[in-house]
């Protein structure tokens, strides 16, 4: 093994060794090309800007991420007026979850679900919703948005979550179901393509007028 000693400073008595393996084959390593701090195997730093290509982390790292996994969002009461929008969706996001509890509104028309890049899109939506009453199956469909429920009804309460997943190319699929009444519950499915990058969600009616006056809604996203 060979090595390089440098001195310390006038105003200080320290040696900064830089030493080379033992080794018969020959390496080369690259100094980056920029003013800046080497990283260093057991040194404790904080690294920006970098791009880990198929990381293998193990440890302490692991259990401290894991209450950032998932991200929730802030609460909103539903028990005000005509749509509840959650904006500033990070753009790196793949899921979202959004949660009714104990939602309700003032009217009998159903409950929407939108989403958009910069806006809220109100067309071009392919899906439909299914409910069971006390004894039969409806199905609706929908095409200015995701509807969270099989047509409307007044003295609803909604219980329940609905997922939406990235497939791709801003292409956004759902699927969920809510619990509205004793014996009424309800699921929808469907898709969208986006112009952009989604960065919001709103909940609505279908007919837009409705008012919310009960419970609270919230999202998840990863």
């Amino acid at each position: 093994m060979s090595s390089i000693a440098l001195s310390g400073d006038a105003a200080g008595a320290g040696v900064f060794t830089i030493a080379s393996p033992n080794s018969a084959s020959s390496y080369t390593a690259t100094l980056p090309a920029a003013t800046t701090t080497l990283v260093g195997t057991d040194a404790t730093q904080t690294l920006t800007n970098k791009t880990l290509t198929s990381p293998t982390i193990t440890g302490a790292a692991v259990s401290s991420m894991a209450s950032s996994v998932i991200t929730s969002g802030t609460a909103v009461a539903s028990t005000s007026g005509t749509s509840i929008d959650f904006t500033s969706i990070p753009s790196w996001v793949k899921r979202i979850t959004v949660m009714f509890n104990n939602v309700s509104t003032n009217g009998s028309s159903a409950l929407l679900l939108q989403i958009g890049a910069g806006s809220v899109t109100t067309s071009g939506y392919n899906g439909a919703a299914t409910g069971f009453g006390t004894s039969t199956l409806g199905t609706t469909n929908y095409t200015a948005g995701f509807g969270v429920e099989d047509g409307g009804g007044s003295g609803f309460t909604r219980y329940g979550s609905i997922i939406l997943n990235l497939f791709g190319s801003n292409t956004w699929t759902v699927i969920g179901g809510v619990w509205r009444g004793t014996i009424n519950p309800t699921w929808t499915t469907g898709g969208i393509a986006l112009g952009g990058t989604l960065d919001r969600v709103r909940i609505t009616t279908v007919n837009g007028t409705d008012t919310f006056d009960l419970g609270s809604i919230n999202i998840l996203y990863e």
